[in-house]
């Protein structure tokens, strides 16, 4: 159950923030040049201005966002160069392409395709690889952030302040409110990830409306691409900022070539499915899995899902028959049988049936996210493709 605190959400932010500096002795930030992460560094800078230390920013450049994005970014490092430990990151890392079956996932600043690259390397940024002694090429972004805390802490009790909001989806209010997770001193906005590394999470409990009345009073710094959204018409609950080809991010491709046009000239070219994705991501029906969508005539929902798979590329095919396979004998072992369809099999709840199936395969969640499946880890996967392709011929499945 939710409860109403008697303090309004700024002052609560405030001392969230201020334990967070009295509780642990280094403190960094990820940066993403959105509304959320700009309310939380500003209000994060405001307290490392008052003790006079100096606090981490992280910002993950994925080589294909809004140059205003990459204005707005310099403009705050070079705001608070006086306060922070600048970590402007433009290295090759891997992600999901939810646009393509051709390319699943694709590599950021990838130096193979650098006659591609939408634009050069910011001069600010950190782009030698030997910077960071855990780092390899092409390792996802989830590892990436996750070692670099580790990195940063140096053995010492470290926090990572994210500014993420539970109204915006039930993933981030699940984080907040998991009952599973390790919590520090029992406070629900934090997650004990290392002993020596915590996520907090400041402002999880704002609105929209509440970061846009916090710019507007205090006079503060906001990234301008919003202005360009609300005049597309878009709500103050759906403008976003973050990694363009994403499972839920491609949503937002649409904006790009009507924002900024010249970029989106040069990102249809940089990721393969890039324009499909533009076009068709908020489309419902069959072509992305959107909403209601309906199997072919003649089909169950499983032979459509095995047709699905057998015209794929052999690569992208194996990985999900590889996913698909491990979900299936999960419920094997619990003597629960996959059925065609089933009421609501499609929502988020995770469901048994060939129907959920078709809908992660139609909307190309690569890393089976819809299946409770997280990315594996790059550095494994050679080795973790072996091994599920040699049970599934002892399993019998797919």
């Amino acid at each position: 159950m939710k409860k109403q605190l008697q303090i309004n959400v700024l002052e609560a932010a405030k001392q969230r923030i201020s334990w967070t500096f009295d509780t642990c002795k280094k403190i960094y930030v990820s940066f993403s040049g959105g509304k959320d992460s700009t309310v939380l560094l500003h209000l994060v800078i405001d307290e490392a201005i008052k003790r006079n230390i100096k606090v981490a920013v992280l910002f993950i450049d994925w080589e294909v966002q809004y140059n205003l994005t990459i204005e707005f970014v310099e403009l705050c490092f070079n705001m608070y160069k006086d306060h922070i430990e600048p970590y402007w990151i433009c290295l090759p890392l891997l992600t999901t392409n939810s646009c393509s079956q051709f390319e699943p996932e694709w590599t950021c600043w990838d130096i193979d395709k650098k006659d591609l690259w939408v634009r050069d390397i910011h001069k600010l940024s950190i782009h030698d690889k030997n910077k960071f002694p855990f780092y390899y090429n092409s390792m996802t972004f989830e590892e990436f952030v996750i070692e670099f805390g580790k990195w940063y802490s140096n053995n010492e009790l470290t926090a990572g302040l994210i500014g993420i909001r539970t109204q915006e989806s039930l993933n981030r209010f699940r984080t907040i409110n998991s009952e599973h997770k390790k919590c520090l001193e029992n406070k629900k906005w934090t997650t004990v990830c290392t002993n020596n590394l915590i996520y907090a999470y400041p402002i999880y409990d704002w609105t929209a409306n509440d970061d846009w009345i916090y710019f507007s009073k205090f006079k503060k710094q906001y990234n301008k691409i919003y202005d360009l959204m609300y005049y597309a018409g878009l709500t103050v609950n759906q403008m976003r900022i973050c990694e363009p080809y994403g499972y839920e991010q491609k949503k937002g491709l649409w904006l790009y070539h009507l924002l900024e046009p010249e970029l989106w000239n040069k990102a249809v070219l940089r990721v393969n499915g890039a324009n499909t994705g533009a076009l068709y991501s908020n489309e419902p029906g069959i072509i992305m899995g959107n909403n209601k969508f309906n199997k072919p005539e003649n089909h169950s929902w499983q032979s459509f899902a095995m047709l699905l798979l057998n015209t794929m590329p052999t690569k992208t095919s194996e990985h999900y028959k590889n996913k698909i396979a491990i979900w299936i004998k999960w419920y094997n072992k619990k003597n629960i049988e996959i059925q065609d369809e089933l009421p609501k099999d499609t929502g988020s709840k995770d469901m048994p049936s060939w129907r959920r199936i078709c809908k992660v395969l139609l909307k190309n969640d690569y890393w089976c996210r819809n299946l409770n499946f997280s990315p594996t880890k790059m550095s494994n996967y050679e080795n973790y493709i072996k091994s599920i392709q040699k049970k599934r011929e002892l399993w019998n499945i797919i």
